[in-house]
């Protein structure tokens, strides 16, 4: 299992765009054959930061990802396009 969160910063006024575009996105890479878990957050108290949850089944299904049509009209023409900060976490499963 592949899992990591995507830790972005937006400007206020980009708010709109950007849920429109997550929402968009997290719709479909959740229909993706390899994808268990793709969750895009707001975190409290800072509502131009989002968080996105992600897991896939395996690295192929990570590559796979990043590879659809969909990550790179939303994600790569829209979301990096209108970031101020990126961050990426990889996590490792404890149990």
């Amino acid at each position: 299992m592949i899992s990591f969160t995507v830790r972005m910063k937006f400007r206020s006024d980009d708010r709109p765009r950007v849920a429109e575009i997550l929402t968009a996105l997290a719709e479909a890479s959740r229909k993706e054959p390899g994808c268990v878990t793709y969750i895009p957050h707001v975190v409290e108290g800072e509502p131009d930061t989002v968080v996105i949850y992600e897991q896939y089944r395996d690295q192929q299904a990570a590559e796979a990802h990043r590879a659809s049509r969909h990550f790179k009209e939303y994600a790569v023409g829209g979301l990096y396009q209108l970031m101020l900060e990126r961050q990426l976490e990889n996590l490792t499963a404890v149990a």
